[in-house]
């Protein structure tokens, strides 16, 4: 055991060792890692403070996030539901325009047929009254005949119109 090199190296630690500790040399060294463990322990709290704030920023701006999304659907389906409502008022005021053009139309037709009506009705009875008065002429001659064409005229177009 003497004459190992490795006992001697111990022994030689051990004094250095004890000699350091008697000088206070170990004094400074743990003095330096205490002071390091802690700034590391503050470094620690520190992470851990920022590390729950920036848990309750992420919860809230998840929050928001779902607010937001909320809010964006709702303003989808209102759109959706105001498209479909002036579609479906749309829909209502063109059948309604159709409907007072094909009225219209309709009205304009019936009176035309009226007016054509009365027209081929007045055509005939001018005619009839023609064709009397020219057979009543060759009849019926003098004064008297004439009286009696102008009576029977009035008589027939009053009927006839």
């Amino acid at each position: 055991m003497l004459s190992n090199p490795t006992f001697w190296v111990l022994v030689s630690t051990v004094i250095f060792l004890a000699m350091a500790v008697k000088m206070g040399a170990l004094k400074g060294l743990t003095g330096a890692l205490d002071a390091r463990g802690e700034l590391v322990a503050r470094e620690l709290a520190e992470a851990r403070r920022l590390r729950h704030e920036a848990e309750l920023l992420l919860a809230e701006f998840e929050g928001k996030r779902k607010a937001a999304e909320a809010e964006a659907e709702a303003i989808v389906a209102n759109a959706k539901d105001e498209a479909q409502r002036l579609a479906k008022d749309a829909e209502e005021k063109l059948a309604e325009f159709v409907t007072r053009r094909t009225k219209s139309a309709q009205d304009k037709i019936a009176q035309a047929e009226t007016q054509a009506t009365a027209e081929v009705r007045a055509a005939a009875a001018e005619a009839a009254t023609r064709a009397a008065e020219v057979i009543l002429r060759g009849q019926v001659a003098g004064k008297a005949g004439a009286d009696l064409i102008a009576a029977g005229l009035k008589d027939v177009r009053a009927k006839l119109n």
